[in-house]
């Protein structure tokens, strides 16, 4: 039992520290990004496009209604009974 577990195979998330890294990184990047938009100009079509990071809660309000679409609207539509196939 004891030889399953030492040829167990290690992954690069296994370790803790590798993850913290990574979440490090995303968020430095977040961070970046958010300095970048006061430095870069906008030609906005209509005038709530010029609006502080409207692109990222324009999205993320999208996917929240994505996901919220397909489990209340169309899951009830694609269901099948438990003895679809049967």
């Amino acid at each position: 039992m004891e030889e399953k577990e030492q040829n167990k195979k290690k992954y690069l998330f296994d370790n803790p520290r590798n993850v913290n890294r990574l979440l490090r990184c995303f968020f430095a990047s977040l961070v970046v990004l958010l300095i970048i938009e006061f430095f870069v100009h906008k030609h906005p079509h209509f005038p709530w496009e010029g609006w502080l990071e409207f692109y990222a809660v324009y999205g993320f309000v999208a996917c929240v209604a994505l996901v919220l679409a397909a489990k209340y609207i169309l899951r009830p539509i694609m269901k099948r009974r438990e003895d679809y196939y049967d």
